[in-house]
């Protein structure tokens, strides 16, 4: 049986720890703030503003009506209006300018005359992600054209496709990305604090005297584990309260599920660096390890900023190995879908088998360093 007594004797000792690394305490309570102000204003992924010229060789009511259109939008800035190509390589260079069009003379004859006519689209392709994105708003931009000089002619005739987008209409990249963040934020916490705790007992010297009293492996653990537990679920809210109030993320689904599904992501990921503190020994080293282990799989290979769908197959199989994957589509199905558990249950049940593992790996690994 385990002791609540000793447990909490263990929980009472380390919470001293972290109140005397006070460093740590602030680390551990700033970092969140941090990766929130990061991700949120740095971390974009929507196309805004990019600075255009164009060479307007037509110069007619026409070639201006696509130039206006293109003004008009929130994809591109209009930079200034050229005349050659070089002047146009010259912005593009430079990096003054990252998309560059080109209107032939014989636009507005063509127009009127309803034949083919070729608009030509430069992007920087230095920056591939920007370029792929503005290519494709320029193409929709061409296509409102040709529909809106169809309508004058003929009338609104025919099939016209009415888009719609479900869960984030205004398709922000933060109120996908934010969501997200719980996940990295757990892993950073796990990461710094408790993969140095029985690292820290065994250069110290104090795992011997820990070793003589009649605590078992489990107390010590769990007692362990405690104090950055209620550390990590108060990142959690630091998380959850800016996204909502800071960025303007909405929350559809239950916020009690939320908790309850973070913290069995925190239980795993607490234990998972406990584990590597119990074999390492070193603080230093488990540190490393443990942000190499942990975090940067969750970063990159969660599907918290890269789809995994566009990943080779050989990484696509990878990130059924990583708990965050399933943490974050989670979070997102409850921010921004509204489900619960009646459609997430089956990822819901792989990180409690995760949480599960993990725990049990931190109680093995233990009983065998004392043994």
């Amino acid at each position: 049986m385990i002791s609540l007594r000793r447990t909490a004797a263990v929980a009472r000792k380390e919470a001293i720890h972290v109140r005397r690394d006070w460093r740590s305490l602030v680390l551990a309570v700033a970092i969140p703030v941090i990766l929130i102000l990061l991700f949120g204003y740095a971390l974009t992924l929507d196309l805004k503003n990019v600075p255009t010229v164009i060479w307007d060789q037509s110069r007619s009511p026409d070639s201006r009506r696509l130039v206006a259109l293109m003004d008009g939008s929130p994809y591109f800035s209009l930079l200034a209006f050229r005349s050659g190509y070089d002047a146009l390589q010259a912005d593009l260079d430079s990096g003054r300018a990252m998309v560059a069009m080109v209107i032939p003379a014989d636009f507005a004859a063509r127009v009127r005359g309803g034949r083919p006519v070729r608009v030509q689209v430069i992007a920087d392709g230095s920056d591939a992600n920007t370029s792929r994105l503005a290519l494709r708003y320029a193409a929709g931009l061409g296509l409102i054209f040709n529909r809106e000089l169809r309508v004058e002619a003929v009338g609104p005739r025919g099939v016209r496709l009415e888009p719609r987008v479900w869960y984030n209409p205004t398709l922000r990249s933060q109120d996908a990305l934010l969501p997200g963040i719980v996940a990295i934020v757990m892993m950073v916490i796990a990461a710094m604090l408790t993969s140095v705790t029985v690292a820290r007992e065994w250069e110290t010297g104090t795992m011997e005297q820990l070793i003589s009293t009649p605590i078992r492996p489990a107390e010590l653990i769990f007692g362990k584990v405690a104090p950055y537990f209620l550390i990590g679920m108060t990142d959690v809210a630091i998380a959850v309260g800016m996204s909502r109030w800071l960025f303007d993320v909405p929350l559809r689904g239950s916020p009690a599920l939320l908790f309850a599904v973070a913290a069995v992501f925190l239980t795993g990921a607490l234990f998972f660096g406990l584990t590597l503190s119990i074999n390492l020994k070193s603080q230093v080293l488990a540190n490393q390890i443990a942000i190499v282990a942990g975090f940067l799989p969750t970063l990159i290979l969660s599907g918290f900023v890269f789809a995994i769908e566009n990943m080779p197959l050989a990484l696509q199989g990878l990130t059924y190995i990583v708990p965050a994957r399933y943490l974050i589509a989670i979070m997102r199905g409850i921010y921004m879908k509204g489900i619960g558990l009646e459609v997430l249950w089956l990822d819901a049940l792989l990180l409690v088998a995760y949480a599960l593992l993990m725990t049990v790996a931190a109680n093995r690994r233990l009983k065998l360093r004392l043994e």
